[in-house]
């Protein structure tokens, strides 16, 4: 027999569908930092459904362009078997490098939703027009926990 307890989540809201989305990119982002690399990770979105999926690769693959962002297009286009991601959103734990938002202006993507921002290479210190005119952008989802994986990866560096 099963008992359930109703009351132990009163106090606590449920998290909203981009925070929940923001969690799976945070998993990523983890796997990242356990492997050594910046822990950012990636997730594109279409109908409700998680169509690509990456983490910071560069160290790996010796790539300086194997970003979260980079990967999870290029599964994301895969999977829609298209370059572009009309009607898809990227949720991504730390905003956008310049690369990484004009890739996301190519490949059309229609929201960007990222959680802590990057005041020193974050794309919005340089050129914030380099995001397709169409693409919605929201920050600060989940920031704190997003933030704080990347002050800890970097204090250990230290």
């Amino acid at each position: 027999m099963k008992i359930y307890n109703f009351e132990e989540d009163l106090d606590r809201p449920s998290p909203s569908l981009d925070e929940q989305y923001m969690q799976e990119a945070l998993k990523l982002a983890k796997r990242a930092f356990e492997e050594d690399e910046i822990p950012i990770g990636a997730i594109v979105v279409s109908n409700g459904k998680i169509i690509g999926k990456g983490y910071n690769m560069t160290e790996r693959l010796n790539d300086v362009t194997a970003h979260a962002e980079m990967q999870a297009f290029t599964a994301a286009a895969n999977f829609l078997g298209g370059k572009y991601l009309k009607d898809c959103t990227l949720y991504v734990t730390v905003e956008p490098c310049v690369m990484c938002a004009g890739a996301s202006y190519w490949t059309q993507v229609s929201k960007i939703v990222y959680g802590a921002r990057d005041d020193k290479r974050g794309y919005s210190t340089v050129a914030e027009k380099i995001i397709h005119p169409k693409t919605i952008v929201q920050s600060g989802v989940l920031e704190r926990e997003c933030a704080e994986l990347m002050m800890s990866f970097f204090r250990n560096k230290r």
